[in-house]
């Protein structure tokens, strides 16, 4: 067929003729050439076919190379951009920064990724704006009454005390019309700085309207430091405020709410505001609560606080020593610390309540170490002249976990030099005792300084029921049987037997107090007791009258607890 169609094989012919050149010359023979091309055709054709599927071959190469290549390159980081942005929680969607490919810092992929995270950070920075306009006050970019709402939202779902103060500044509404209007923002700019100066971090400050602002205190469960916390907004409301030539003094007034669970936040609200406005009426300057019997509780409160203030700092608290006596020879081995207080009569004396009182002001530990620098700085006296009577002073458990104070009273010590040994303290058994390795690590460093640890009232708390196991671990010399048990001798002698027999297990000496009555005195010596110490032997005495008593004449003299 193909050569029919291309007239295979080809034939060329060619006529010869002499060399002589006739008129009519004839051809004298003809030169036949013959070409089969079909071998050429064969081969021509196969390079073609060769080389033409090389091509495809080269072609789908490529296709699967460039094919390989955009998925690679393009198509995965795509992929993965999809996955990152349908992953993306809708909480936060704004603000969402995708994160750059690798090896796409320069390109296509990286310009859109780069100009996606931009316009996201504009979006955020927009709707923080838009936040800080709908939740902050302009000027002083205060919380608004919205954000404290949603503030008392949360609170109220807690079951957790808190107070909220309402402060209302007259000044700021007084001078609405009067001052320029950066002079007004200066003034409520400085009345800010001042507020922020003097709440906790844990408080929130906000500003409630133009004139208004609010503390929110969480955790605030007393009356008592609600009214302090107002009176020191007070304090710096009205300290004078020079104001580009104008001398100013603020005043407001401070209206008080205490959440006790059973409020919902617009109640609270409604009642600290309301509070305010009667503080207002009352005069400049007014804190008022809204319940009355909350601020007669708080002011009996902050007077019961300023009165053992001005007393310690007026010399109106004193201690007196009460003898103990050496149950079997009858002679004074040592002194308890009694603190007294100077009355109006002249008198000294220890109210009923005054311990409560200052335990309830949380003037434990200030009250409290001033008792003990008074009984170091009489034992240096005794000691100076040869006088090693002991002094037991009563801490409480609370006073030594405050910051620093086991390390103070080491510092006592060695202010004063107090020979070691004639420093007891007495530990009431009832605290904290729930937890020994705490008090062992509070009571070893001073023990190891030569102060004597007594355990004192017990069997009075749960701790001489329950954890008696701890004992053994705690350095304890003495335990002190409450004057509960020694009422009941010689009569009932049902429980201070058991109470020797552990103290002897223990190898601790053993002091009675309460003694006041001769049976009992004598019942406790047969029964074994070290110390004893009551109305019996002494009462109370000052410092002058004890030592005119009982320690005329000694010198140089020890005795031992």
């Amino acid at each position: 067929m193909v050569t029919r169609i291309f007239e295979l094989p080809v034939q060329i012919s060619l006529p010869i003729y002499s060399l002589e050149r006739p008129a009519n010359p004839q051809p004298i023979a003809y030169l036949v050439l013959q070409a089969d091309s079909w071998q050429t055709y064969k081969f021509v054709m196969s390079v073609l076919s060769t080389l033409v599927t090389a091509y495809f071959l080269l072609v789908l190469i490529l296709t699967v190379a460039i094919t390989w290549c955009i998925n690679r390159l393009i198509v995965r980081p795509l992929r993965k951009l999809a996955r990152e942005l349908n992953d993306v929680a809708p909480q936060d969607r704004l603000g969402h920064q995708l994160t750059l490919p690798r090896l796409h810092h320069d390109d296509e992929i990286g310009l859109l990724v780069r100009s996606y995270n931009r316009n996201q950070q504009t979006l955020l920075r927009q709707h923080d704006e838009l936040t800080l306009q709908s939740t902050r006050f302009p000027v002083s970019e205060l919380p608004n009454k919205a954000f404290l709402m949603a503030l008392l939202e949360q609170t109220v779902a807690r079951p957790q005390s808190s107070a909220l103060l309402v402060i209302a500044c007259e000044t700021l509404q007084d001078t609405a019309g009067v001052l320029k209007e950066t002079q007004r923002e200066i003034l409520l700019l400085t009345l800010v700085e001042k507020l922020r100066g003097i709440i906790p971090s844990r408080m929130v400050l906000a500003q409630i309207s133009g004139y208004d602002f609010a503390i929110l205190a969480h955790g605030m469960s007393e009356p008592w430091y609600a009214v302090t916390l107002s009176k020191q907004v007070l304090t710096v409301i009205n300290e004078r405020l020079p104001l580009q030539g104008i001398q100013l003094r603020p005043c407001a007034s401070v209206g008080i709410a205490m959440f006790n669970g059973e409020l919902s936040a617009e109640q609270l609200y409604r009642r600290a505001f309301s509070a305010a406005i009667a503080a207002r009426h009352k005069g400049k300057n007014q804190i008022e609560f809204f319940d009355p019997a909350q601020m007669e509780k708080a002011q009996r409160r902050l007077m019961e606080e300023h009165d053992i203030l001005t007393a310690l700092d007026n010399h109106q608290f004193a201690i007196w020593l009460q003898p103990q006596v050496d149950a079997a020879s009858g002679e004074v081995c040592g002194a308890e610390v009694l603190l007294r207080q100077r009355q109006p009569d002249g008198s000294w004396s220890l109210p009923a309540d005054l311990i409560e009182r200052i335990e309830a002001c949380g003037l434990m530990v200030p009250v409290g170490y001033w008792v003990m620098e008074e009984a170091c700085r009489q034992l240096a006296a005794w000691q100076s002249l040869g006088i090693m009577l002991p002094l037991s002073v009563n801490v409480s458990l609370l006073q030594l976990l405050h910051h620093d104070r086991g390390t103070e009273m080491l510092t006592l010590l060695d202010r004063y030099r107090i020979a070691p040994g004639t420093l007891v303290l007495e530990i009431t058994e009832s605290r904290h005792l729930d937890d020994p390795q705490t008090v062992v690590s509070l009571l070893r460093p001073l023990r190891e300084a030569g102060v004597r640890i007594a355990l004192d009232d017990f069997g009075m708390g749960y701790a001489g029921l329950r954890q008696l196991q701890h004992m053994k671990s705690l350095p304890v010399d003495i335990l002190k049987i409450d004057k509960a048990f020694i009422d009941m001798l010689p009569e009932d002698t049902s429980m201070v037997p058991a109470i020797i027999q552990l103290a002897r297990g223990l190898n601790l000496r053993i002091v009675a107090e309460g003694v006041e009555k001769e049976p009992q005195y004598h019942w406790l010596q047969a029964a074994g007791v070290d110390v004893v110490q009551g109305f019996l032997f002494g009462c109370a005495l000052s410092q002058e009258a004890f030592m005119t008593q009982f320690l005329r004449g000694k010198n140089e003299e020890g005795a031992s607890l």
